[in-house]
């Protein structure tokens, strides 16, 4: 009878049973004539036996791809007290050369540079450390979307070439689209709010968004997946910033369920989300930092400001979070709403964690006079936005959105040191390949 492959996580189930495994020799380790593997596949390790009669002529290598046949046995001096006694090993794929990066020993222990791991990155992924970083990040992520869906949302996908840019301003990549300049998309902002007002009401989307930004920090990406929904017929902006408190404690929820060993791993203690997040606004921020910490800041928070803040509202307000609100219109998109009370202001607002911003929202400008007369106002001619505005034009509701960097969420939530960390194959100032 043909073996169907027994994943490493299911073999405490087959004590006693024959199993075929595959996956890549993570240590190997003679005593005698005997021979210790350590398999890797992509849901954990087992320790394995071989003899040396039932050896392969080929020379075993680690980060060789193997696949064995063996007996499931216990044996308490095994890692989890569970063996596969060898029967049959065929090496699928060898190393032609040493790897650049030790896969088996911990990062700390190896010193291995992050520069280095980005150049040679589909091997730094095989490290389980590094490795991990993906399991949290794809975990968030169906959170993300599996908590709006239950809140009546509809996933959407929205074009990435795209005639203008959504801020109206320069941090744009150009392309040519045939016989015209195009750029690639810096948000799906546009599109959200076009779908909301075509009567989808809640929409979101997981996908790429670009930046030609020349910040070459731990905090910057130019390009990187973005979390983004936008909501129709609201009343207030903290209906948002209501919605993503309860969409982040169902995210971080179901991150402590369901990655515990990567949370381990890092030592990462999951942030967690009060019932109501403090809400400041960046007046108060600011005044905060002058007073408590005699930090200036004028217009927005440095990164400096940002830690402060945060510290504060950790000792003072019990939060690891905190919503920075109402920003001035000149440091706002053109299609932030106003403040009824003070229109040099807009229902906009950061959320910060730990010190970094996460996420940025608001609320979006619906009447259409108004968002033309917004365009004009930052020297934007209309008719180049007329595929935006039409909608406006025949009942666009009160609405509003966000938008969360997936990575920069990962990177807060395990404690690393770039963003950069977090993004399967980066892309910065300097780094376009691989």
């Amino acid at each position: 009878m043909t073996l169907k492959r027994t994943w490493v996580n299911e073999v405490k189930g087959h004590i006693g049973q024959r199993v075929l495994l595959k996956g890549w020799i993570h240590t190997l380790r003679p005593i005698g004539k005997l021979r210790f593997i350590v398999l890797r596949d992509r849901t954990g390790f087992v320790q394995a036996k071989l003899k040396g009669e039932k050896a392969p002529t080929e020379e075993l290598k680690e980060e060789a791809a193997i696949q064995i046949i063996g007996a499931v046995v216990q044996d308490q001096r095994a890692p989890d007290g569970i063996e596969v006694d060898i029967e049959q090993l065929v090496i699928l794929s060898s190393p032609v050369e040493p790897p650049p990066i030790q896969i088996n020993r911990p990062l700390d222990v190896i010193g291995v540079r992050l520069e280095t791991a980005l150049d040679h990155r589909t091997l730094s992924l095989r490290h389980p450390e590094i490795g991990s970083v993906f399991r949290v990040r794809a975990e968030l992520i169906w959170a993300f979307r599996e908590y709006l869906r239950g809140q009546g949302f509809l996933e959407v996908q929205t074009p990435k070439i795209v005639a203008a840019g959504t801020e109206g301003g320069t941090a744009l990549f150009a392309v040519q689209y045939f016989e015209q300049t195009a750029y690639l998309a810096q948000s799906p902002q546009f599109y959200k709010q076009m779908l909301v007002g075509a009567g989808y009401e809640r929409v979101f989307e997981v996908g790429p968004v670009y930046r030609a930004e020349q910040h070459n920090t731990a905090r910057h990406l130019n390009e990187y997946i973005s979390l983004d929904y936008e909501m129709g017929f609201i009343d207030d902006f903290r209906e948002i910033t209501q919605l993503e408190t309860e969409l982040l404690r169902f995210m971080f929820e179901h991150i402590k369920r369901a990655c515990p060993k990567e949370l381990e791993l890092y030592k990462a203690e999951v942030p967690k989300v009060p019932k109501e997040i403090p809400h400041l606004t960046l007046a108060e921020a600011i005044d905060i930092l002058k007073k408590r910490y005699n930090k200036h800041c004028e217009s927005d928070l440095d990164p400096e400001g940002e830690k402060l803040l945060c510290e504060y509202t950790k000792k003072e307000l019990d939060s690891e979070f905190v919503f920075v609100t109402h920003y001035p219109r000149a440091t706002r998109p053109m299609y932030a709403m106003p403040n009824e009370e003070d229109p040099t202001l807009t229902n906009s607002f950061d959320l910060l964690c730990r010190g970094l911003e996460i996420t940025t929202g608001g609320q979006r400008i619906h009447p259409y006079n108004m968002l033309v007369e917004s365009m004009r106002s930052r020297g934007l001619d209309p008719k180049s936005f007329e595929f935006y505005l039409e909608i406006f034009k025949y009942g666009m509701p009160p609405h509003g959105g966000l938008a969360i960097g997936a990575e920069r969420l990962t990177a807060q939530l395990l404690n690393l040191s770039n963003v950069r960390e977090a993004s399967f194959f980066p892309r910065d100032r300097t780094r376009i390949v691989p």
